[in-house]
């Protein structure tokens, strides 16, 4: 989403001498991917960025695939995962490629004795229960149910909980994960006919300097190994900032379906893209106006990608008994489609109330150690009248 921000203080022009009140000089850093042709902004620090005492190397945290090769649709109950106290311990990797990592998480708490760093992967972290604060050297960000959280990776971060009860859905993707191209124009704004617009984004602010030295540990993660670096000043130490790289959060309540006189296809759901894999917002709509308009989604065939719906709230008009929480998985190179009786059921219906997250990678995904505890038995023979 490039739309230019700047909270605190900054110099004047880039790269020239910026001054504390005694004289000595802010530490200026720039924070980007995809080298110096991505987006990028520009940090001005109470001190180097760079001054770290000990490094220790972790586990090696990298998922274990139980399926590495799968052509069954395959269901899963999300909400029977159990809580953790902590956040990282609490994240499970569930479905992997080489574009993306997609997990659950049900922590208590996030221990303020560390700080987390995804050297790796931007993460989409979509809040299903729960509520609380996001907080970066960028400032502060707000979160609730239905946030999605968009946090580049390299960005050093902590959440406080409002409560023990916590929910959330997450995508570690290997490429930058941004706005459909085809709803910016060539300036980067967003166009009329998006399903969202800028005022909808909520960007980081109440920037925080913290001036304190120490032993301050942050948690790194690199190719599924564990890093713990200790650095001897705050890591949220910035007097200022600008540019167009930092976290930001929307709201699956803010999109704007796109509907039609007859049924339209998945893409005009779509939220966020990556190089991979596309993310897709399924909500509160009018269904199709039609007088002979079947509302539910025809079969269709998957041969390019795989679909995977995580389901939020709501009753899932193509899906039956299915649960929040729950994902089902419909691999690539087969057909599917609405259950036995959803069809004809959807036929003069005029809204639905679901609310779905819908997550279509473009290779195969394995499964994990982690889903099969989670499994649904013999999801594929739901379609047996």
């Amino acid at each position: 989403m490039p739309r230019y921000h700047t909270l605190g203080k900054i110099p004047h022009k880039r790269h020239t001498t910026f001054k504390k009140p005694d004289g000595s000089l802010y530490q200026e850093e720039l924070f980007g991917t995809a080298g110096f042709a991505g987006m990028s902004s520009l940090i001005y620090h109470l001190h180097p960025p760079t001054v770290v005492s000990e490094i220790k190397r972790g586990a090696d945290v990298s998922p274990k695939i139980a399926i590495d090769k799968n052509m069954k649709a395959l269901s899963f109950k999300g909400f029977s995962l159990k809580p953790e106290q902590d956040y990282l311990k609490s994240r499970k990797t569930l479905f992997v490629n080489n574009e993306l990592h997609i997990g659950l998480a049900a922590p208590k708490e996030f221990s303020k004795d560390y700080f987390y760093r995804n050297s790796d992967a931007d993460e989409m972290i979509f809040i299903h229960v729960g509520s609380g604060t996001l907080k970066t050297m960028y400032g502060n960000i707000d979160f609730k149910y239905g946030d999605y959280l968009i946090i580049p990776r390299g960005t050093t971060y902590q959440f406080t909980f409002d409560t023990e009860e916590n929910r959330l859905l997450y995508i570690e993707s290997f490429s930058p994960i941004v706005t459909p191209k085809r709803y910016r124009n060539n300036f980067g704004q967003l166009l009329e006919g998006a399903p969202f617009c800028e005022r909808d984004f909520r960007l980081p602010k109440d920037l925080k300097t913290n001036d304190k030295q120490g032993e301050f540990k942050i948690i790194s993660k690199k190719q599924g190994v564990i890093w713990e670096y200790t650095h001897s000043n705050h890591p949220f130490d910035v007097v200022g900032w600008d540019g167009f790289h930092y976290p930001y959060a929307f709201s699956i309540h803010d999109f704007e379906p796109i509907t039609g006189r007859i049924h339209m296809p998945p893409p005009v759901h779509q939220t966020w893209e990556a190089a991979g894999f596309v993310v897709c917002s399924f909500v509160p709509r009018m269904y199709d106006y039609h007088p002979e308009a079947i509302p539910s989604p025809y079969h269709h065939s998957n041969i390019d990608s795989e679909e995977l719906l995580y389901y939020v709230d709501g009753d899932f008009m193509s899906r039956n008994n299915i649960e929040k929480g729950q994902i089902t998985l419909h691999p690539g190179g087969i057909p599917h489609g609405p259950h036995p009786g959803a069809y004809e059921k959807s036929i003069g219906k005029k809204e639905t109330g679901e609310l779905a997250v819908m997550i279509d990678p473009f290779k195969p995904l394995m499964i994990t150690e982690e889903a099969l505890k989670l499994e649904v038995d013999d999801y594929y023979k739901s379609w047996i009248k």
